[in-house]
């Protein structure tokens, strides 16, 4: 071999030394990148990766996501009257729920327009406006029950706490949504995660009407087992909050909360007729229909008015 030679295969293995070091730099790099994606990705799993500035979200069931809600609007829980007791109750589970401690799924059910949503909503403000700033509360429609799994999912290895509400849940029959839901909520393996409490509105007792409760006790052949089916569900409820119409007294105390909070100015004789021949035209007395009684004063006054 001449010295040419020599001297190229020398400069052939440095130059092969050479790749082969970039090499295997850029497969290190390429790992390291690969950890850091996949840290990330664990991250995300564990983080709602949305911010809301109220802590309320909506479950979009499409796409298992969770939409931020700007603003929730509701009144103080100190204009919520005629209810001081499921008031009073639901508060102390809220808050035990938002310290860590033990803490019942909860069922508001009774007469419409009572203020069942609106003290589950307002419980929650009040706990948040006052400093309670780990605790979410999170919509799911009741179509969308089918995929509770999926959102228990998602926030589950959160660090935070979470409250899943479902407006006037009911059903027609003991459907699939009926027994998914009551797995949830108790049964399954796994059960309900710690971070989770599950409240509900309902204008049903049991979430079935009636005539479907005495339909399933008629034509079963065990009438009794037949029962215990229906009432399963609403039996994994540890709170059950009933919701009644409202006396006379009641009905114009709420609206003179409202008109205090509003800084309204008009007289009790002025408006207390007019009050009684609303709620009789609207066939109820109720926390709904003194406020809509409320938005109509408001406008004959010229007032824009909100909670």
């Amino acid at each position: 071999m001449t010295e040419t030679d020599e001297s190229i295969n020398k400069s052939l293995a440095a130059n092969l030394a050479k790749n082969m070091e970039r090499i295997a730099d850029s497969l290190e790099k390429i790992t390291q990148l690969g950890s850091l994606t996949q840290g990330q990705k664990s991250q995300s799993n564990n983080s709602l990766q949305t911010y809301s500035p109220s802590n309320c979200f909506v479950f979009d069931a499409a796409h298992i996501t969770l939409s931020p809600v700007t603003k929730l609007t509701c009144p103080s829980l100190t204009l919520l009257k005629g209810i001081d007791r499921a008031r009073d109750t639901l508060l102390d589970n809220t808050k035990r729920f938002a310290d860590g401690y033990s803490a019942n799924n909860a069922l508001l059910w009774g007469a419409r327009g009572m203020g069942k949503s609106t003290l589950v909503k307002s419980v929650f403000n009040d706990l948040f406006q006052s400093g309670t700033k780990d605790l979410n509360l999170i919509e799911i429609h009741r179509e969308d029950i089918a995929s509770l799994p999926s959102l228990l999912k998602l926030i589950k290895k959160s660090p935070e706490r979470f409250i899943i509400f479902c407006d006037d849940l009911s059903f027609n029959q003991p459907d699939r949504d009926f027994k998914a839901l009551k797995s949830v909520l108790e049964g399954g393996l796994e059960g309900r995660p710690e971070n989770v409490i599950f409240y509900a509105t309902s204008n049903r007792r049991h979430l079935l009407p009636r005539a479907a409760v005495d339909q399933e006790t008629a034509t079963g052949l065990h009438p009794n087992e037949a029962m215990d089916e229906v009432i399963a569900l609403s039996d994994r409820f540890g709170l059950w909050l009933g919701f009644y119409p409202c006396d006379q007294a009641d009905y114009l105390t709420i609206i003179e909360g409202y008109l205090a909070a509003l800084k309204i100015d008009k007289k009790v004789g002025d408006w207390q007729p007019e009050a009684l021949e609303w709620a009789k035209a609207r066939g109820s007395r109720s926390g709904r229909a003194a406020w809509q009684f409320v938005t109509d004063l408001a406008g004959n006054k010229s007032l824009k008015i909100s909670l």
